[in-house]
């Protein structure tokens, strides 16, 4: 039996930071309603999987979970959401009847009338994308961890032919200047030292006065209480003049930006109708560079696209030679229904495709090591974001996005000095010190200009 008024709820999100984000609005709503968000380990009366189409076969494995939920004694009442309901739309609950709420990712401040609905037994769908914003509905932002995330753009104008957000999120549409101030006000007032806004491309950002994404950064800059500022994810088409000058004169925007490339083929990129060539993408990492030297650069690459050859593949690893990236996202070409590149010839077969993974993972490896092992022997600002594995051991972010277990008494939340002591490909170690003891300003630090003195045999 199914139950038919939910006290309790679960939200469980998948893929990217703005369904997390998305995820979170969901939960304040439903707790806005008078429902109680349950732990992980107890069995919620309203189980909402919040999903991603990003990757071949996601369908399927909502389905999974469907069917593992509605095993229970006691079956939730279950939402799908997100992409994936957006594609699949009343599919779902054609092929799941279990499933009471189907709601797309732009919809989901309907979900509080959408349970109503479920819970008289009515059908409860809602795909719509309108060109209004939906976050005029959400409720005032609660109390939030150190580290927040803020959406200020959704949806995708530009047609990746691998792509399927232009038809789950729609079209590009930025949300208005002041909406995005006050929730970060919001925010700040909730207890977090750090935003990070969001966006399916978040440096398209308009407002209709003609202000960029660089005039947003600005306007962030000066709210107090505010110490950290990110963006992701970016496009190299978006990446103008006063976005690049941001990042050198912006004091709180941290010195990090992701810029996804996807292939160092010319060719490719144009069968990806991704807009830039491998020579403009590096041009724009120069400029980057020559604005915040100290920048650590990430991106996203996708290897076996429809028709690679062996010869463009070995341009990707030239390109990924020549940023030195300090961590990156790849991924082996997958299918999307809908989506151009799915009916293209020439799909390159599974095993070619994992072995050039394999070689394209083992590269950016080595230079996420050597990146992390250059901050060995630096001070650095550490947010505090979580408790770590060990009595008293807490672990942050340094300004370049790397995590720090360290032993300290601070509390979560709190900006703390820590002298780096060792890396490994996915954290390092250091120690809390005092601001006397690192004798560097804050500026200094940040760039990573003062080196802490050497330390014999540090191990993670």
């Amino acid at each position: 039996m199914t139950i038919s008024d939910p006290k309790s709820f679960q939200v469980k999100s998948f893929g990217c930071q703005m369904n997390v984000y998305d995820g979170a609005r969901m939960a304040e709503l439903l707790e806005a309603e008078g429902m109680t968000a349950s732990g992980e380990d107890e069995e919620a009366d309203l189980v909402v999987l919040n999903t991603c189409h990003i990757r071949e076969k996601a369908a399927e494995k909502v389905y999974s979970d469907i069917g593992r939920l509605m095993k229970r004694d006691h079956a939730p009442m279950i939402a799908v959401a997100g992409c994936v309901a957006q594609a699949e739309g009343a599919e779902i609950s054609r092929r799941a009847p279990g499933v009471g709420i189907v709601v797309g990712p732009q919809a989901y401040h309907n979900l509080p009338a959408l349970v109503r609905k479920a819970a008289r037994g009515e059908a409860a769908l809602d795909t719509d994308m309108p060109l209004l914003s939906k976050f005029g509905a959400l409720p005032a932002r609660r109390r939030q961890a150190p580290s927040a995330f803020l959406t200020v753009q959704e949806g995708c104008d530009k047609f990746c032919t691998y792509c399927v957000v232009p038809y789950t999120r729609g079209a590009e549409i930025s949300r208005p200047f002041a909406a995005i101030v006050d929730e970060a006000r919001a925010l700040i007032d909730g207890g977090a030292k750090e935003i990070i806004l969001l966006g399916q491309n978040v440096n398209a950002w308009r407002d209709g006065e003609g202000r960029g994404f660089d005039a947003l950064l600005r306007a962030l800059d000066r709210l107090p209480g505010l110490k950290r500022i990110r963006y992701t994810t970016s496009h190299p088409n978006d990446m103008d003049d006063g976005l690049i000058r941001a990042h050198e004169d912006v004091e709180k925007l941290m010195p990090y930006l992701h810029l996804p490339v996807q292939s160092g083929s010319d060719r490719v990129l144009k069968a990806m109708n991704r807009s830039h060539s491998a020579d403009s993408y590096l041009r724009i990492i120069d400029r980057v560079r020559a604005a915040r030297p100290d920048i650590a650069i990430s991106g996203d690459f996708i290897v076996g696209f429809p028709g690679e050859s062996e010869a463009e593949f070995e341009e990707t690893l030239k390109i990924v030679e020549a940023v030195n990236y300090a961590q990156a996202f790849s991924f082996k070409y997958s299918p999307r229904p809908g989506t151009p590149a799915a009916d293209m010839e020439d799909q390159i077969p599974a095993h070619v495709m994992d072995e050039r993974l394999q070689r394209l993972q083992a590269l950016l490896n080595i230079q996420q090591i050597a990146f992390n092992q250059s901050k060995v022997g630096l001070f650095s600002d550490v947010l505090l974001e979580r408790p770590g594995r060990k009595p008293g051991q807490k672990i942050g972010k340094t300004p370049w996005l790397q995590s720090v277990h360290l032993e300290t008494n601070a509390a979560i939340g709190d900006i703390v000095e820590v002298e780096l002591l060792s890396a490994g490909p996915n954290s390092l170690a250091g120690k809390s010190v005092t601001p006397a003891k690192a004798g560097v300003s804050g500026q200094e630090v940040a760039a990573g200009l003062h080196k802490a003195p050497a330390v014999a045999g540090a191990t993670l």
